[in-house]
């Protein structure tokens, strides 16, 4: 019965997807109990999107600093998963059109340089670390569908896979300095908007690949080598209402710029 009922919501979310309805909590009888369910039902709403998406090239992890926890209500991370057509580089142009709301957030990557076998002991930064081998500025796209975050469900934002929309990356680097006191600067047509450092992120962004570790393997997966990692946001999300350019210099990684278009 938890199956057919994932089953169901998966479609019921493709299709508010594809109609551009405003984000909602599911419903009974379908509503998922506990937040596994909830990934339940993200692993058949992923698998439909792959149809016209393409295979998962990595992942999201969200609500990985206190900002983004209190903004949303909600006090441990989330992750979702990132299809390949909605890897983009920098410098491309996403038009907001296509998004029933988007939203953005600056954060950092990391590419995964060989496997990490699901094991059932949780993960830490310093075992994660030997299977990191590239790490470069980024900015998440997300699309909360103009969701009411006074009453957020956070099995329903798991559910519609915690709302990746895309992600945009700049060059990786292979040597990088110490992550916990990088400093993330975001500007929109150069004027800034925000800053934060490595450690808005869960402490050190290796700890958020570390949680997702973990994550995943209570579902029986492991990372692969090659996957993306986004770590999540150091700064609130920010919700463009006009054309721009936005770009998050992670000095001395590298920068990422991504341009908004209405069409």
């Amino acid at each position: 019965m938890e199956e057919i009922a994932a089953r169901r919501a998966a479609d019921w979310l493709l299709a508010e997807h594809k109609a551009n309805r405003q984000f909602k909590t599911l419903s009974p009888p379908d509503a998922p109990a506990a937040i596994t369910g909830a990934y339940d039902i993200q692993d058949r709403y992923v698998a439909l999107l792959q149809r016209e998406l393409g295979a998962p090239v990595g992942y999201k992890v969200g609500l990985t600093s206190a900002t983004m926890q209190a903004f949303c209500g909600i006090d441990h991370p989330i992750a979702g998963v990132v299809l390949k057509s909605r890897l983009h580089r920098s410098g491309a142009t996403i038009k907001r059109s296509d998004f029933g709301r988007l939203g953005l957030e600056f954060e950092i990557a990391v590419r995964i340089k060989s496997d990490i076998p699901a094991t059932s002991a949780p993960l830490t930064a310093e075992a994660i670390r030997p299977h990191i081998d590239g790490v470069c500025a980024a900015i998440e796209l997300v699309d909360d569908r103009s969701a009411d975050y006074a009453h957020l469900d956070v099995r329903s934002l798991v559910a519609d896979n915690s709302w990746n929309a895309g992600i945009v990356l700049s060059e990786f680097a292979t040597t990088w300095p110490d992550l916990e006191s990088v400093l993330g600067r975001a500007t929109r047509d150069g004027g800034a908007i925000g800053e934060g450092h490595g450690r808005d992120i869960l402490g050190h962004p290796f700890n958020s690949v570390a949680w997702l570790a973990t994550q995943l393997a209570s579902r029986g997966v492991g990372l692969k080598a090659g996957q993306i990692v986004m770590t999540g946001s150091v700064i609130k999300t920010i919700f463009p209402t006009e054309d721009a350019t936005y770009r998050f210099e992670l000095a001395p990684i590298g920068s990422v710029e991504v341009r908004l278009a209405e069409k």
